[in-house]
């Protein structure tokens, strides 16, 4: 192979990590609601107080948090599905830059809550982020993938999943007391993600757009080779445009299935089953009960500090995110994955069996971020 093609570009990694900013926002915002729960819970209350005045019932305020929680996945589900609605009208580079108005107005929703003596901001302003996020996670794989030269496009996609914990564990600092999480500077601890977007939209028009989208979408195939030649640092990117026509042309000749032909026609009907239990394995493994509750958790566990419990588990996740990196090619997707279900469903005992117990979990969600390498 062409050592050309596994040349990493200043140009490349510039792109590359402008774009995972957006990664990055999907993991802070996943991870900034955990820590300052308390705080935030007793800004409900003064604001039901404020209001009809008389404190939140235990059972309302439970409610209001459980929404503000999961509102931001209802943002996800909608913005992931919405896509394809931009990517190939816009381009990938320009639907990332318009994406950030919807994180400028969610952090002003959730910045200026307290301010307004309104949840119901802050509700709302989660549900943009979420969506925010939701169109992130379609956009930064798709245009990582369609910059990186083929044999560098499995490691630095991989950079997704990374800039996501690292945005975790970011949320998981500054959510310390003595930091972002008290009841003064809780607003800002939302809100501060109008600064990673407001970076995003200073280096985008820097970055070029997805060569594949101005060859085979826009058809403009000298626009594609000089965006190559840039991100590739070499004149000869002949291949590499073949290999984009080639694929082209692959698309072209498969038949186009529609939704009920997918689960009807048997020929899918395995790879359907597989993608859709290895989705349904994460998400059901109970990880992100810890992303969204482990503060409360070790709470009720009885650790004195439970931020910082918080903390290293945002650090051991990362850790062994970088490590699935380097394990991952040498030792399967199949055989890495069912190790961490086995782990994940062992730890989940453990972790039960620790809370029943009232004793200190530090150990069993360690065991959690551990095995969690999918």
């Amino acid at each position: 192979m062409d050592s050309n093609r596994k040349h990493v570009t200043v140009q490349l990694m510039v792109a590359v990590g402008t774009a995972v900013i957006g990664s990055l926002q999907f993991g802070y915002n996943t991870g900034v609601i955990n820590a300052p729960q308390t705080t935030i819970e007793d800004f409900y209350n003064e604001t039901w107080h404020s209001r009809y005045s008389e404190y939140i019932p235990p059972s309302s305020l439970t409610t209001l948090w459980a929404i503000s929680v999961a509102i931001f996945s209802v943002g996800g589900i909608f913005g992931s599905f919405s896509v394809g609605l931009f990517v190939n009208r816009l381009g990938r580079r320009n639907s990332m830059l318009l994406a950030n108005i919807l994180a400028f107005i969610a952090a002003a929703l959730m910045g200026f809550s307290k301010l307004a003596a309104s949840w119901e901001m802050l509700i709302f302003g989660r549900l943009i982020v979420g969506l925010y996020s939701g169109l992130s996670t379609g956009f930064v794989p798709m245009y990582v993938g369609e910059i990186a030269p083929t044999a560098l496009r499995g490691a630095l996609g991989t950079l997704h999943q990374l800039g996501i914990v690292v945005g975790i564990l970011m949320a998981q600092i500054f959510g310390i007391e003595y930091i972002m999480g008290n009841a003064r500077l809780w607003p800002f601890l939302l809100g501060f993600t109008f600064v990673p977007a407001l970076i995003q939209c200073a280096l985008l028009p820097f970055c070029p757009e997805s060569p594949r989208f101005l060859l085979i979408i826009q058809n403009e195939e000298n626009k594609a080779r000089t965006v190559l030649k840039k991100l590739r640092g070499t004149e000869d990117v002949g291949e590499d445009i073949q290999e984009m026509k080639e694929e082209s042309r692959q698309m072209m000749r498969e038949k186009k299935v529609t939704i009920l032909e997918l689960f009807r026609s048997p020929l899918y009907r395995q790879p359907l089953l597989v993608a859709v239990m290895l989705q349904l394995s994460q998400q059901f493994s109970g990880i992100n009960a810890v992303f969204y509750y482990s503060t409360n958790i070790f709470k009720k566990a009885g650790v004195s500090q439970p931020v910082y419990a918080t903390i290293g588990a945002g650090v051991v996740n990362t850790v062994f995110t970088i490590v699935s990196l380097f394990v991952v090619e040498r030792a399967g997707r199949r055989s890495l994955h069912l190790t961490g279900l086995m782990g994940m469903a062992v730890s989940a005992v453990l972790m039960t069996i620790a809370m029943a117990l009232t004793v200190s979990s530090y150990l069993t969600t360690f065991f959690k971020y551990y095995y969690h390498l999918d």
